[in-house]
């Protein structure tokens, strides 16, 4: 399984940025995906996650309304868009796949990582 994140970079406060996640072509299209985060000195977090079939969305409490997670799978991607941007928002970004299909909050139900894209929003 391999996931390529990509699309990170610097933003003001109030913009918007979207990340990018390829996966292999074996993958995801049966799974669920998911978005966590880390900031500098801070435990990995969930931000967002999506069904196999895009059908199902969640969101953590600190992003809802402001990021929106989706997938194509026909070009085995997934991505997440991220408006009005904050500068709590600062994190390296990485995607992971769900050894289901549905979506899921718990980093235990992810045993497949990318490598991270960072994110670095200015005030």
């Amino acid at each position: 399984v391999q996931l390529q994140a990509s699309g990170g970079g610097l933003v003001q406060a109030g913009g918007s940025l979207r990340i990018s996640c390829a996966t292999s072509r074996r993958t995801s299209s049966n799974n669920g995906m998911g978005w966590f985060r880390q900031a500098a000195g801070k435990e990995r977090e969930f931000v967002a996650a999506i069904s196999w079939n895009g059908a199902n969305t969640l969101y953590a409490d600190s992003v809802k309304g402001r990021f929106t997670m989706s997938r194509d799978n026909a070009k085995n991607l997934v991505y997440l868009q991220m408006n009005s941007l904050k500068p709590e928002d600062t994190a390296v970004y990485y995607c992971a796949q769900n050894r289901g299909a549905g979506a899921a909050t718990m980093r235990g139900s992810y045993p497949y990582w990318g490598q991270g894209t960072l994110v670095t929003v200015s005030s």
